[in-house]
């Protein structure tokens, strides 16, 4: 059943790939040319300037991971004791 959820969501990305080569009107092999350079451009630059730059499907995992608090480790509540000098 995995495999098959994995190659209906590949098929999935290649229609929407050839989607927005279509609307762009070019080839799928230059669309994602464009695409990909136009990104590896920017994350070179935007690590030399110290910020981090997230897609909309990374911002909503990094906004779920903040939502959902988890429980500080053993390690992390010595450590917060430590920094709020109770140790």
């Amino acid at each position: 059943m995995k495999a098959e959820s994995g190659k209906r969501k590949d098929e999935d990305s290649k229609a929407c790939v050839a989607k927005a080569a279509a609307l762009r009107q070019v080839s799928i092999s230059d669309y994602v040319r464009m695409v990909t350079v136009s990104q590896a451009r920017r994350e070179p630059q935007q690590a030399d300037a110290g910020v981090i730059m997230l897609t909309p499907d990374e911002q909503l995992q990094f906004w779920r991971a903040l939502a959902e608090a988890q429980e500080p480790t053993p390690a992390q509540r010595e450590l917060g004791a430590i920094i709020r000098g109770a140790k």
